[in-house]
């Protein structure tokens, strides 16, 4: 594929930055990768494996003659962030995200965003449980949607952030901010949220052994404790971030449960059939719409076990 950008800057170098990295130089989408992270380790971690061509010790040296910017910080910090790399951004340039909050994205960081430079905010759906610069890989974005809410973005600057992300193999879409959050609070912020809850359910069911919740976990409570292993400060910050719509979720979540208790406690068969039917349906459109496996046990092999 073509270069689309010149000189990409990533700041952060975790999991997203560095499969973005690994895509970008196995697909020839970017001449050259800057990156910046806070600790020295991980700036190592960077060069030693590749995906960046040289790394910084501040974000504004990272920044400079980037055609690209991507924040890949924790959304609490990325107001911050966007202060100090303002006076260094290149005339022109895009400066875009990877957070999972959009609408307080947008307040944070647009207000230091200065003229003649576009702001296209992005959220891509994929990830796994682990963190770091060594968990990434070119692959990670394949046939997964990446949401952008681009607000008042030049065309020109959104269609290129577009074909980075579809050079990648991401499914790209456009929305607004604030319906952003909604639909993540139904399909990622509350399922993660109800995962910790659950493993901390069993964390304090004094009845039921440690060794027992382990050894038993694949009843259905291994997939909960995956989810729940998602990095912490990514995940305070989304809630701290998106608290309407994940409180919105949460109260309809509760009615729901509600519902179901009731109709446990009533006997109500026909019920509780009912309603997994109709919930058993969203499934079977995930899995037609390509965003999962039908393969027994969610395509799990023997060796992604223990």
């Amino acid at each position: 594929m073509a270069v689309i950008y010149d000189r990409v800057a990533l700041i952060g170098l975790g999991l997203i930055a560095s499969s973005m990295a690994h895509a970008m130089k196995k697909w020839g989408l970017a001449g050259s990768i800057a990156g910046y992270a806070k600790t020295e380790a991980t700036r190592e971690a960077a060069l030693e494996l590749g995906f960046c061509d040289e790394v910084f010790a501040t974000a504004g040296d990272a920044v400079k003659n980037a055609d690209l910017v991507i924040l890949a910080v924790p959304v609490g910090v990325m107001g911050a962030v966007a202060a100090e790399i303002r006076p260094h951004l290149k005339p022109g340039a895009t400066v875009t995200d990877v957070g999972s909050v959009k609408q307080a994205v947008v307040e944070a960081v647009g207000p230091h965003v200065p003229d003649g430079v576009d702001f296209v905010p992005g959220h891509p759906l994929a990830g796994t449980e682990h963190s770091g610069p060594r968990s990434g890989f070119a692959t990670l974005f394949q046939n997964r949607f990446t949401l952008l809410t681009p607000g008042d973005a030049r065309p020109e600057a959104v269609a290129r952030l577009r074909a980075l992300w579809e050079g990648m193999g991401a499914l790209v879409e456009e929305m607004e901010a604030d319906h952003h959050d909604l639909v993540l609070a139904v399909t990622s912020h509350t399922p993660h949220l109800i995962a910790y809850t659950m493993v901390g359910v069993a964390d304090h069911l004094r009845r039921v052994t440690e060794s027992e919740v382990i050894k038993y976990s694949a009843a259905g409570f291994r997939d909960f404790t995956r989810i729940a292993a998602s990095d912490p400060t990514m995940w305070r910050d989304v809630f701290l971030t998106n608290k309407e719509a994940t409180l919105d979720i949460l109260g309809r979540f509760t009615e729901e449960l509600f519902a179901l208790q009731r109709a446990i406690r009533m006997g109500d068969g026909d019920e509780l059939f009912n309603y997994f039917t109709r919930t058993r349906a969203i499934r079977r459109g995930i899995i037609e719409a390509g965003q999962d496996t039908a393969a027994p046990d969610f395509g799990r092999t023997k060796a992604d076990g223990p």
